[in-house]
């Protein structure tokens, strides 16, 4: 269906069962993201908030709460859109079913930009900063977030709707030392297209004209976090995707969404930042306060019954999560296409996304050679830490397919359990050290700063692994409560991490200890982790990745028992170990209030708007 605004989404959401709507006040800071996180836990409906303390708009969020939702808003034209992704991995597929594909050149014209002449709804009304929703998702946050922000820009060499960015960075709309409605923030990360626009502003000494779209079409969302190749702007797959071409004006020079909710118009002027942040992020920790550009606000324009969007993120999953999965559908048969020899990837959404990619490739460099080794992976994977955003991943494991031509990547504990079976610590590791990571993950040891790892499994099982944490496990003082978190991976609990020396001198006792231990049944238990809460840890495989993988810096946190140097390649005869307590320099966990918590369970009280959904 080609929705043409929010309100549009909403009201047909509505009539097909998909929608709640929250009549009673409700309290932007912190009430209204608790609302969402608890209705997204259930699977529950989008939900629509007609009263919003403290603002003349209403607001709505959970719209992509699940993927079948999400494909029902898109369930006009999400197969047409895949065929046309497919197309660009496969053309030959066009000339030998021509009749599969009859939709595809009509949902191609959607894609062409229409600048409006006549219709122009986005400009019915003007407010200000502090009269939209000051949504506050968690209590340490800085102030409130656009969290379904459309940051558009223009490239100031090729001027233009066609050579536009559209991506979703964060807003933060007020608190710190932002200027109330004259000043907002402006976060972005690494390998965004907005900085290739800011870059090219800043050479030729201009001010940088940034707009911000809040709502509209849906497709818009799904489009501004769509990885698409260089060349192609978000808002032409936006149009086809919401089988509805984009439509837009220019107004004092900023670009401006005609079919937006809001449109707020600002300058980002060389060299100006501010403090923004903390924010809780998609990790499960916040990102802490750090300079980032500081947009000056032009104006902010409405539409009449403007409806506010918004997010919530926090450990994974969140809704975010539909958004991977929708893209991933669309866009996963091509991979191999893009990279050679690539069959599949799956960044794991419960590890924080960027800090663990699993791979599986083809191995086919040597079939005359009896013993088989990792080859044309270690060329995949290099491949892949240079594509795009898959080159954030922090840790990459990447297996043969020929091992097991079955494997789903998508099923993790198989995976994992399908390298450790054979992979060879003394050779399979590949360091990056010094190295940009995710801007959002302080596992490092500064912003965009840590290291990565390839693990490359390849060739016939080496090993059999053990579900049994082993009897009279030689553990030394302060390391305790041994548990199995899955088939070869044992969990330890260690004391508290205070400084690094001190933490090294530790896992040296630890390893030295176990160095010691029968050897066959280590070798069974091929990873161990080192944690806060051993218990925690292994009590679920979603915790298991999610404290692994965001508490820890390979270079800094992956020691092993037996471990050795050799001409710069480093490895370990025994288990690897990870080191994945807390740092003193890691961002808190995202923690819920627990008075804003009560607040909301008198909404699925009986009487309350939500009665009978909890």
């Amino acid at each position: 269906m080609a929705y043409k605004n929010t309100r549009s989404c909403l009201v047909d959401l509505e009539k097909h069962g998909h929608l709640v709507r929250i009549s009673e006040e409700v309290d932007p800071y912190l009430e209204m993201a608790a609302i969402h996180r608890r209705l997204f836990d259930m699977e529950g409906p989008a939900i629509w908030f007609e009263n919003v303390k403290g603002s003349p708009f209403q607001a709505c969020s959970n719209l992509f709460g699940t993927v079948d939702r999400s494909r029902f808003i898109f369930r006009d034209s999400l197969e047409t859109v895949k065929q046309l992704i497919g197309l660009k991995g496969d053309p030959g597929a066009f000339f030998k079913a021509p009749w599969k594909f009859w939709k595809v050149p009509f949902i191609g014209m959607k894609a062409l930009p229409l600048k409006a002449r006549l219709g122009k709804p986005v400009l019915y009304g003007e407010t200000t900063i502090d009269q939209l929703p000051q949504i506050q998702s968690w209590p340490m946050d800085g102030g409130p977030f656009v969290t379904l922000p459309l940051v558009y820009s223009e490239d100031p060499d090729k001027p233009g709707v066609m050579a536009s960015n559209l991506g979703m960075y964060r807003i933060q709309l007020g608190g710190n030392d932002y200027v109330q409605n004259e000043e907002i923030g402006l976060h972005y990360q690494l390998h965004r297209g907005i900085g290739v626009h800011q870059t090219k502003s800043n050479r030729l000494g201009q001010d940088f004209k940034v707009s911000i779209f809040v709502g509209g079409p849906p497709s818009h969302n799904v489009a501004a976090v769509m990885p698409l190749p260089e060349g192609l702007p978000e808002v032409a797959f936006a149009g086809a995707l919401g089988n509805r071409n984009f439509r837009y004006t220019h107004i004092d020079g900023f670009g401006v969404s005609t079919e937006a909710d809001f449109v707020i118009s600002g300058i980002v002027r060389p060299g100006e930042n501010k403090p923004e942040g903390p924010f809780g992020d998609h990790l499960g920790y916040y990102s802490l306060t750090h300079d980032f550009p500081l947009m000056r606000v032009h104006k902010v324009w409405h539409r009449k019954n403007a409806i506010w969007p918004f997010t919530v993120v926090g450990r994974p999953p969140q809704e975010d999560t539909s958004f991977g999965a929708l893209i991933h559908e669309m866009t996963g048969p091509v991979i191999p296409s893009e990279l050679p020899g690539l069959h599949d990837v799956h960044a794991v959404d419960a590890s924080g996304v960027h800090p663990l990619l699993l791979a599986i490739g083809s191995e086919r460099y040597t079939p005359y050679y009896n013993e088989r080794k990792p080859a044309e992976i270690l060329t995949i994977a290099n491949h892949i830490l240079g594509f795009g955003q898959m080159s954030l991943a922090k840790y990459l494991l990447i297996v043969a397919k020929e091992d097991d031509p079955s494997l789903d990547i998508h099923h993790v504990d198989h995976f994992l359990k399908h390298m450790l079976e054979r992979i060879d610590w003394t050779r399979d590791l590949h360091f990056h050290t010094r190295t940009t990571i995710d801007t959002l993950d302080y596992s490092g040891e500064d912003l965009n700063s840590g290291s990565k790892v390839v693990m490359a499994a390849a060739g016939e099982k080496i090993r059999s692994l053990s579900s049994a944490v082993p009897a009279e496990l030689p553990l030394v003082d302060g390391f305790s409560a041994p548990h199995i978190a899955m088939e070869g991976v044992l969990v330890v609990q260690g004391p508290s991490y205070k400084e690094r020396a001190e933490a090294e001198q530790q896992i040296e006792r630890l390893t030295a200890r176990l160095a010691h231990f029968d050897q066959d049944i280590l070798n069974s238990l091929p990873l161990i982790l080192v944690v806060d809460d051993s218990e925690f840890t292994a009590r679920t495989l979603k915790n298991f990745l999610w404290v692994t993988f965001t508490r820890s810096n390979p270079s800094h946190d992956i020691h092993g028992v037996n471990s050795f140097t050799e001409y710069k390649h480093w490895g370990c005869r025994g288990p690897l170990v990870i080191d994945a307590r807390i740092k003193p320099h890691h961002a808190p966990p995202l923690i819920e209030d627990p008075a804003v918590e009560k607040r909301v369970d008198q909404l699925f009280a009986k009487g309350g708007s939500l009665a009978g959904l909890g």
